[in-house]
């Protein structure tokens, strides 16, 4: 199922590649058959991709979300707020999540060995269980390049890295946290010409909140960049979007996202209108792909979509179906 996913060329492909998922994650998957069977919804009544029901993202807090008998190799874990419950997702065959984010980057920016990756991700490395930390620390490696690496506090020797590679032309990924790139900037502004600056979004309780024109203007400001990309991901998904600019992020081939009612969570809404948002992730094969998430949003004609903001706990619904 792998080779059919990680090639899909078509809406037609896309749509009997999630049917297929469906109809395995229904018979295989305990937790989200209970779900589905609540709702009345089986394979042989769905027909349309819009027809599936998505599993609210709160399940991976308290369930094991599992399509598979094999024993697990990975536990990724979300970073949560003090005294809050982790999303944990159970990963059976980490060459999913492998073969997802290295087709994922090589889809949006070429060959990852063309770039040196700086990654500046302390919060994320000063925990265990980072989707994210395993992603970058793979993708370092497969750069093979001298200066590629994680930093937490060295900024001036990251900021040293940076204009060196800059002024060599080389081209360069700068991938952090928004607070920590803040942080950089503060201490020291660059004209970078070669270089891409991503963040992957929250102060995790560091700063004030910005809304992201602020936060973007600051950071092009400070770096001398003209669009600050974006990577959209989360604990419970094995695949990620990407932003190039004003936050629109765009999915690889096997991943789409939908927005639903926020007062019918079931109704899944038109373009263009602004509504809880639903990810399928096909690479999700061996846990659940169809996730409605916490993130409000509005998905555009041509299939990417924007974040606006969150449900905060009172606005959710829909997700007592099972008893947790």
């Amino acid at each position: 199922m792998q080779k059919t996913i990680f090639n899909i060329q078509s809406e037609r492909d896309f749509k009997e590649a999630a049917l297929r998922v469906f109809k395995h994650q229904f018979e295989h998957n305990k937790v989200y058959r209970s779900f589905c069977d609540l709702l009345y919804k089986s394979p042989s009544e769905v027909k349309e991709i819009h027809e599936i029901p998505f599993l609210p993202i709160q399940f991976f807090k308290s369930h094991s979300v599992l399509s598979s008998m094999k024993d697990v190799q990975k536990t990724f874990t979300s970073s949560g707020t003090s005294g809050s419950i982790p999303s944990k997702h159970k990963v059976t065959d980490l060459s999913w999540y492998q073969k997802s984010y290295l087709k994922g980057i090589q889809y949006f920016y070429g060959d990852i060995k063309d770039y040196t990756i700086l990654a500046l991700l302390p919060n994320y490395l000063e925990r265990e269980g980072s989707s994210l930390i395993y992603m970058m620390d793979d993708l370092i490696q497969q750069t093979n390049k001298p200066t590629s690496g994680f930093y937490l506090q060295n900024f001036s020797e990251l900021s040293s890295t940076l204009k060196q590679l800059d002024e060599k032309e080389e081209k360069t990924l700068l991938i952090g946290v928004s607070f920590a790139l803040l942080d950089l900037i503060e201490k020291e502004t660059f004209q970078l010409q070669n270089t891409i600056i991503m963040e992957t979004g929250g102060m995790k309780g560091k700063r004030k909140e910005l809304v992201r024109e602020e936060l973007h203007k600051i950071l092009c400001n400070g770096f001398g960049v003209h669009s600050i990309h974006s990577e959209y991901g989360m604990t419970e998904l094995l695949s990620q979007g990407y932003s190039k600019g004003d936050g629109i992020f765009e999915c690889p081939p096997w991943m789409k996202s939908l927005t639903r009612d926020t007062e019918d969570p079931l109704t899944i809404l038109d373009n263009h209108q602004t509504g809880g948002l639903n990810i399928i992730d096909l690479a999700n094969y061996n846990s659940c792909s169809f996730i409605a998430t916490q993130d409000l949003g509005k998905v555009n004609h041509d299939g990417s979509f924007e974040i606006l903001g969150r449900f905060d706990h009172s606005e959710i619904r829909g997700c007592n179906l099972l008893v947790i």
